[in-house]
């Protein structure tokens, strides 16, 4: 697997602006859409792993209902997420 010629650093941020983030980030993934996608993501890898699929590097695409690898779903096919509803 190559490495990315881009070095992905920590966000440098003020300790009340990091816990401000922390607290909207919270916020955001226990939203009940995001808790349903994390629900069904978890149901279908572990049904997957019961059938034996390899998963590494994957991540579950709630659109397509299938597993791509993380490069593919979270760029949204070499598209870019921009557009994305």
């Amino acid at each position: 697997m190559k490495s990315s010629p881009f070095k992905v650093t920590k966000q440098k941020l003020s300790k009340e602006a990091a816990l401000k983030k922390k607290k909207r980030d919270l916020a955001a993934a226990n939203t009940a859409k995001r808790s349903t996608f994390r629900a069904e993501s978890q149901k279908e890898r572990r049904a997957a792993k019961k059938r034996g699929v390899d998963l590494a590097g994957k991540d579950y695409d709630h659109r397509t209902s299938s597993f791509k690898s993380v490069k593919y779903n979270r760029g949204n096919n070499g598209r870019g997420t921009k557009l994305e509803g």
